[in-house]
């Protein structure tokens, strides 16, 4: 069963050969590794990684194995639904691209899987959602954006959100059930795509 983990460690030579040491001796075969954030200042990244368990383990003992290793912690595991790929950003622009006349309906459609969130709509100011993904909320608000950002809706606790502006009058959101929290490098790159898709919907 395919389980993604991110977890944070530093960014020095051998730290990703004791993770994936640690991974194996714990019962998991790591499949795809993505490096989600880079921190300079403190030295430390933030990784996804995606894995497949053999028959009988269990991810708290993944979990454990990693956490036991110096200055590394795991910040989220869950199944991963997608299968036993990773989606990554030059996948989409070319998705993007490549379904010019429709950008922005892809945009929505191919950010669950850049993001490995659960759903992903876009809200008109004045006419409401007019695009969403399976397991989307059925009621979410338009929302005033200047940049992409952490967003919190009432009533909406389970929930964890973020923005970014398409125009005046169009915002895109993807949310994650449970977690993990959405990075600033997440934001950036919401930001970029969402710009991307505007720019190739109008050329």
């Amino acid at each position: 069963m395919p389980f993604l983990l991110r977890v944070e460690l530093p960014d020095v030579p051998g730290s990703l050969g004791r993770l994936a040491s640690a991974i194996g001796e714990a019962g998991g075969d790591i499949e795809a590794i993505e490096i989600v954030e880079k921190n300079k200042v403190d030295g430390r990244a933030v990784d996804d990684v995606l894995l497949e368990t053999q028959p009988g383990t269990m991810p708290d003992s993944i979990v454990s194995a990693c956490n036991e290793l110096e200055d590394v912690h795991v910040v989220w595991i869950s199944r991963y639904a997608a299968g036993g790929n990773l989606f990554l950003d030059l996948e989409a622009v070319e998705d993007l691209t490549e379904n010019a006349h429709e950008a922005l309906d892809r945009l929505i459609d191919v950010l669950p899987l850049t993001f490995r969130a659960d759903w992903a709509i876009r809200v008109h100011r004045v006419k409401g959602i007019s695009r969403s993904t399976d397991g989307s909320p059925e009621n979410v608000p338009f929302i005033e954006l200047d940049r992409p950002e952490r967003i919190e809706v009432e009533g909406e606790d389970e929930n964890m959100f973020a923005g970014a502006r398409i125009d005046g009058n169009e915002i895109v959101l993807i949310g994650r059930r449970g977690g993990p929290d959405f990075l600033d490098s997440e934001l950036a790159r919401l930001g970029h795509l969402a710009s991307l898709a505007t720019s190739i919907a109008r050329s």
